[in-house]
């Protein structure tokens, strides 16, 4: 999930909100402002409704971020570092550039978010009985109590033992110290994952059906997701399997095309051949450094007089938002971070110049590979045994 716009860094972690949030916020705020408090606190200003709700959305994505930086933070404490936070519909999510090297870090990580979320609810337990104590205004009591019963409902939930549930992540760690085997414990928290998902959108349907609750189609969403989540996730272990002891020089398009900062974009595209034509080219010096990246995408945006007078430095993806890696890297910890799209291309960086570059495609074809000729060099190696 990339995010539509940052909003800045927190403990040095890059904070993103994709779009959906906007949707989340108003459902928050509209359903406190004319559910909840209204029915609790009847006879109030509309105004003071519509204040409360919004206040409540705002420091339920508070401690949303709070649940996030919390495994990024811990993350970083066990050596694995943290691409960004990405607050979206249905929560948050910290991604994490590689995993955990062993099953206890996993076992950290994954357990500080809903130890964050239900110390909060706590927290905020205490809050709303000292406010109710010293005679508050109901509606700051009624908020503060949704508060704490939100967030320690979000550390129940995520506490599930299913895949990609912070449950999920515990079971894969107990599994793994259990079994030895990483792939095996991720296969089997993923399919934990699964059998939940199912089980969500089954009680949604029942719900909505039976009962008339449209919140049951909100669970059956969630349910969905996981399904899907879950499934994305078992399968991304398994490449990774298949990628076990993989380089990236072994799949990247090594000697790409550059492009120079300073050269207009008409002048380099009008220079490529067809079999040049790539989605994306590093951009880099007379000396080689690399400054950024120019997609075709972004360059097309350019027609006319623009394309003529645009430098590519205008329109490039600059290096500061673009993932770059060393040949020697392990392929496996890449995966992660690779999403569809030219602008997420990985540059290949050897002793501070461009040696290639590596799309999502460059990985398929190298798993591909990999699965085909994996019988033979397997049968090669015994015949030769």
């Amino acid at each position: 999930m990339r995010a539509t716009f940052t909003l800045g860094r927190m403990a040095g972690v890059r904070i993103g909100v994709h779009w959906s949030v906007v949707l989340i916020f108003g459902l928050i705020a509209f359903g406190l402002a004319r559910g909840r408090l209204a029915a609790a606190y009847p006879h109030r200003p509309e105004a003071a409704y519509w204040a409360a709700g919004l206040i409540a959305a705002v420091v339920f994505f508070g401690s949303l971020l709070a649940h996030e930086l919390a495994h990024a933070i811990v993350a970083r404490r066990n050596g694995v570092d943290v691409d960004d936070i990405v607050l979206w519909l249905l929560g948050g999510a910290a991604r994490l550039k590689s995993e955990a090297s062993h099953p206890a870090a996993e076992l950290r990580i994954a357990g500080v978010g809903p130890l964050v979320s239900l110390v909060l609810g706590g927290v905020f337990v205490l809050a709303a009985w000292l406010l109710r104590l010293a005679s508050a205004p109901g509606l700051v009591v009624e908020v503060v109590a949704w508060l704490a019963v939100i967030n320690v409902l979000l550390a129940v939930f995520n506490a599930v033992p299913a895949a990609p549930l912070d449950g999920g992540r515990l079971l894969r760690a107990f599994l793994w110290w259990r079994t030895g085997d990483r792939l095996k414990a991720t296969a089997g928290a993923t399919a934990a994952g699964r059998v939940f998902g199912w089980l969500l959108v089954l009680l949604g349907i029942v719900l909505f059906l039976y009962g008339g609750s449209f919140g049951g189609l909100w669970l059956s969403l969630v349910g969905w997701f996981l399904i899907a989540a879950a499934t994305a996730e078992g399968r991304q272990a398994q490449i990774r399997g298949v990628l076990a002891g993989v380089a990236v020089r072994q799949a990247m398009t090594p000697e790409p095309v550059t492009a120079l900062p300073g050269l207009t974009v008409a002048a380099f595209v009008s220079g490529l051949s067809v079999r040049q034509r790539h989605s994306a080219f590093p951009v880099a010096r007379d000396d080689g450094t690399p400054v950024g990246l120019l997609t075709s995408e972004d360059a097309g945006r350019l027609h006319g007089e623009r394309a003529e007078e645009a430098a590519v430095e205008e329109v490039m993806v600059p290096l500061s938002e673009v993932t770059v890696v060393a040949p020697q890297d392990p392929l496996a910890d890449l995966l992660p971070r690779m999403e569809p799209g030219a602008r997420n291309r990985v540059l290949v960086v050897e002793e501070g110049k461009a040696v290639g570059i590596l799309s999502p495609s460059d990985v398929s074809r190298t798993v591909a590979w990999l699965m085909d000729t994996a019988p033979r060099r397997g049968s090669g190696g015994g015949s030769r045994g």
